[in-house]
C-alpha cells in the first residue's frame, strides 16, 4: 500500500523551494513567517491553485503558490478566483 505523497521527498521538496521564495501570502498580500509553528493561523501552507480534490496537481510547480495556513483553509476545495491579490510589497 502506497503511503501518503505529502511525506515524499518530490513534495518536502517542492514546499522547501516555494518557501525560499518568501513570497507573500497570494490571497492576503502579507508576509509569512517562516519561524512560526506549522499550526499557527500564520504559517507558511503550500496553496494549491487547482485544488487537488478537483484534478490539480500535487507536484506541479505552476499549481503551487504561499499561503497562510488561515487563508488557505478559509478557501477549502473552491477553485482559485480569477485575479489574485497583488502584493502588499511596495
Amino acid at each position: 500500500m502506497a503511503g501518503n505523497p505529502r511525506n515524499g521527498r518530490p513534495y518536502r521538496r517542492l514546499v522547501a523551494q516555494i518557501k525560499a521564495m518568501g513570497a507573500p501570502c497570494c490571497y492576503c498580500g502579507h508576509d509569512i513567517d517562516p519561524t512560526l509553528d506549522p499550526r499557527h493561523p500564520l504559517s507558511f501552507t503550500l496553496e494549491h491553485l487547482i485544488p487537488l480534490s478537483k484534478g490539480g496537481s500535487l507536484l506541479d510547480p505552476a499549481n503551487a503558490r504561499s499561503a497562510h495556513r488561515r487563508c488557505n483553509s478559509a478557501r477549502g476545495n473552491r477553485s482559485a478566483p480569477a485575479q489574485q491579490r497583488a502584493s502588499r510589497r511596495w
